[in-house]
């Protein structure tokens, strides 16, 4: 009999007088249950080993043999410890994490999987995720001149970039901003709603680059706010003025859309009055190979499907921005482990999970 079944019998049996006051105080405290579907004690403890390669896959996008390998270059801690003393290992902590974001759900529907309850199975997923945030997202947040953005490597990317067509020959990467749709706010919803999407939203700015990896992000910022006034804010100009620079010291640039000004190391389409075909054509063919940044976007939501479901995304109750960023830090792992549709695109290899996270 479930904890249901036997609830409406006892509010039958109260109703008919059949137990007291008190007896029907000790029973109901007895059989009640905050997950009454989901009694955690009946479901084994979470163990790698039993879990099928498929399974693995779909439900944490890391292959079986590749989860251990993720949980020592995230630098996890060998047991994850929250504030009321729950411990968990590191595994399991990070496939908590890593199933969490892989599709839209309730913790409830996570008890089957790590046989918890949902107060732990909360605390250990934000324990692991604020671990990640805090260790690894200078990687993204920051200039990484030592693996992905040294001098020579910037050039690496100028030449396949221009191998694909582009007519610069001094482009690394693409920037853009994207908008993330949220839930609508009790608070301030002018502040988050942008009207050219026309939804509650916060916004990043990303730099891809052709071997797969976001070279560079930045956010979150309120929905409302226009590309140009986040590329101000996000001192990225200053960045690129100080280091893209090739071997022999040549100029290198990122290439934006028409929102972005012009500037040295920072390149954009013909806009202003009447184009030439030859304006054109470099408009088109630029836009050939920008388009890649749109496909990094698509892949941190294809890998983490949670992030697409804006009713579970309230900034007044959880961290949204946090959470995405972090699975921009994973997705960057992912594709250091198996590469993605940009880095085939341009035939530019990521870096190693151990290079990109030394």
């Amino acid at each position: 009999m479930s904890f249901r079944e036997t609830r409406e019998m006892l509010l039958l049996a109260y109703d008919s007088k059949i137990i007291s006051d008190e007896e029907f105080l000790v029973l109901w405290e007895s059989c009640h249950s905050k997950n009454p579907d989901f009694p955690y004690s009946s479901y084994a403890r979470f163990d790698l080993e039993n879990i099928h390669e498929s399974e693995c896959l779909a439900e944490f996008r890391v292959q079986k043999q590749d989860i251990p390998v993720l949980a020592n270059v995230l630098q996890l801690p060998m047991n994850i410890r929250c504030p009321q003393r729950t411990i968990c290992d590191r595994i399991e902590g990070l496939c908590m994490l890593l199933r969490r974001f892989s599709y839209p759900c309730r913790y409830s529907d996570m008890i089957s999987r790590f046989g918890r309850p949902v107060p732990e199975i909360c605390m250990i997923t934000n324990e692991v995720m604020d671990n990640t945030f805090n260790n690894h997202s200078h990687r993204i947040s920051q200039w990484n001149d030592d693996i992905i953005l040294n001098p020579h490597l910037l050039q690496e990317y100028a030449d396949v970039i221009h191998a694909k067509g582009a007519p610069l020959e001094n482009c690394f990467r693409f920037i853009d901003g994207t908008v993330r749709p949220i839930a609508r706010p009790d608070q301030q919803q002018r502040i988050v709603y942008n009207g050219d999407k026309r939804v509650h939203s916060l916004k990043f700015q990303s730099v891809a680059l052709p071997n797969g990896l976001i070279g560079n992000m930045y956010g979150p910022v309120e929905g409302k706010k226009h590309d140009a006034s986040m590329l101000v804010d996000s001192n990225l100009l200053h960045e690129l003025e100080q280091n893209a620079f090739s071997p022999t010291g040549e100029p290198m640039c990122v290439f934006g859309d028409p929102a972005y000004p012009l500037r040295v190391h920072l390149q954009a389409p013909f806009r202003h009055g009447t184009l030439t075909p030859v304006m054109e054509g470099y408009n088109a063919e630029m836009s050939s190979v920008r388009v890649t940044v749109e496909w990094l976007f698509g892949g941190i939501i294809n890998d983490f499907k949670f992030l697409d479901f804006k009713k579970n995304l309230n900034i007044g109750m959880s961290s949204v921005g946090k959470m995405y960023l972090v699975c921009a830090i994973l997705n960057n792992a992912i594709t250091c482990l198996y590469g993605n549709s940009t880095s085939e695109f341009f035939g530019l290899n990521p870096p190693s999970l151990q290079d990109y996270f030394t």
